[in-house]
């Protein structure tokens, strides 16, 4: 199964190499996505997935957006990873909240500021501000962000256990959540890249905008928000013992591994624009973009078929592998119709490496903490992309695409030694016990 989480129904989780019988007669890949709706719901999913696409959109399209409107590929990349480095900054402590708090408030607040901080940043660009002024409107709109991606990860998983669902579902659930984050990194440049071709990469920010106030505040509002609760006197609990419950170790590593998998896709984001803009079209980037999302979806949901003696780890080890050798053909990519053949090989490495590491972040993670957990996992993800940002566009403007993409191919081969170290830690399973489920709140 796809990002393969073994967490056995008494609290005790299995080794994170996939060990464990294997079981027969298992129902086919649609029927088991089918079940997972069933118990989620059609309606989640699909306000979950839009809810989150205006994040990709505003991360990508900030290099487009400001390169436009300030002539500068450089001012492009700084302003774009200083959005990014706002959500960095916040998303840890916005899933914090939603842990203690709950999600319906904290996402619906976070939502409708974030489309308003979008709104202004964007008019911020159109009017050509100075470049410090556009880089605080960046963080705000990006420290606004609600992490609909990892939060909905951390009320999917309990929800279908509350349910009565059993690993198998689970680790399907995280594919599909996996999956829809992945696309959403893909596909949302695709759409800023529609707009700057028909009109103005402006367009595209307007939509994202008024997807996040209505998707988010649809998230928030539904009546799944009101589910995962921690359980009575945990906060008591965990100030007695002198603190919050500890992470393991094996939490921290895939942080590590996914800073250098957003280093990846930083890097290949730059090059990607700066490539086009060389051979004069750079509205087809966001159109490259859509090429690789079409790949990786496919690999994304066919993730779930994978058996479970190939474990998370030799996921991993594989995924990374994978990446670092076919990013290597980009570097000497120098015509569109190459550009468009060697991304869509490439987008295959992606659903692989972002499943498995949140994955990997699920199982390791103590129930009370997994909102957080979640979104620092998401947060690594973007740090690597947002400090790339800033640093590939500016080797792409003074060495050419080449660099930004070779940049990208040492980030993927140093993921891939992170994975090659990693070992699954004996305390792993310590904390493996299921959240508490508000009953009767699971809607459809």
């Amino acid at each position: 199964m796809a990002a393969k989480v073994q967490v056995a129904q008494d609290g005790q989780r299995k080794d994170g190499n996939g060990s464990g019988d294997g079981g027969g007669g298992a129902p086919g890949l649609l029927d088991t996505y089918r079940e997972v709706i069933g118990h989620t719901g059609v309606l989640l999913p699909v306000i979950s997935f839009l809810g989150r696409l205006p994040v990709a959109m505003i991360q990508f399209g900030s290099v487009l957006l400001v390169t436009e409107t300030s002539g500068s590929l450089a001012t492009g990349g700084v302003v774009a990873c200083a959005l990014a480095l706002g959500q960095v900054t916040m998303g840890p402590l916005v899933g914090r909240l939603a842990d203690r708090r709950g999600q319906r408030a904290v996402v619906l607040g976070f939502s409708l500021l974030n489309a308003v901080a979008i709104a202004v940043y964007t008019l911020g660009a159109l009017l050509e501000l100075p470049t410090p002024a556009l880089v605080v409107l960046a963080v705000l709109a990006g420290a606004s962000i609600p992490g609909i991606g990892p939060l909905a990860r951390a009320r999917a998983v309990p929800l279908v256990r509350r349910a009565g669902g059993d690993d198998r579902l689970v680790n399907t659930v995280l594919s599909l959540e996996s999956t829809m984050d992945e696309l959403s990194f893909v596909l949302g440049p695709a759409f800023v890249g529609l707009a700057a071709v028909a009109w103005h990469p402006a367009y595209a920010f307007g939509a994202a905008a008024l997807l996040v106030a209505v998707c988010g505040s649809g998230f928030a509002l539904h009546p799944t928000g009101r589910t995962v609760r921690a359980a009575p006197g945990s906060g008591r609990a965990a100030r007695a013992r002198g603190g919050r419950e500890r992470l393991p170790r094996a939490v921290v590593v895939v942080r590590v591994g996914l800073v250098f998998v957003g280093v990846l896709l930083g890097a290949c984001g730059a090059g990607i624009t700066a490539l086009t803009e060389e051979l004069g079209q750079p509205g087809q980037a966001g159109l490259v973009y859509a090429a690789m999302g079409v790949m990786s979806a496919v690999v994304g949901l066919s993730m779930a078929a994978l058996p479970e003696r190939f474990g998370l780890y030799a996921r991993w080890r594989v995924a990374t592998a994978a990446a670092a050798l076919l990013s290597l053909p980009l570097v000497w990519t120098d015509s569109m119709t190459a550009l468009y053949l060697v991304v869509t090989v490439f987008g295959a490495v992606y659903a692989p490496n972002l499943i498995t590491g949140f994955a990997l972040t699920e199982r390791s993670c103590p129930p009370r903490r997994l909102a957080e957990g979640m979104t620092f996992a998401a947060s690594a993800f973007v740090g690597g992309q947002a400090v790339t940002l800033a640093v590939a566009g500016r080797l792409a403007e003074s060495y050419g695409p080449g660099a930004a993409f070779a940049l990208g191919s040492v980030a993927a081969a140093v993921a891939f030694l992170v994975a090659l170290a990693a070992r699954p830690a004996a305390d792993d399973g310590a904390n493996a016990t299921t959240p508490q489920v508000t009953p009767g709140a699971a809607g459809r």
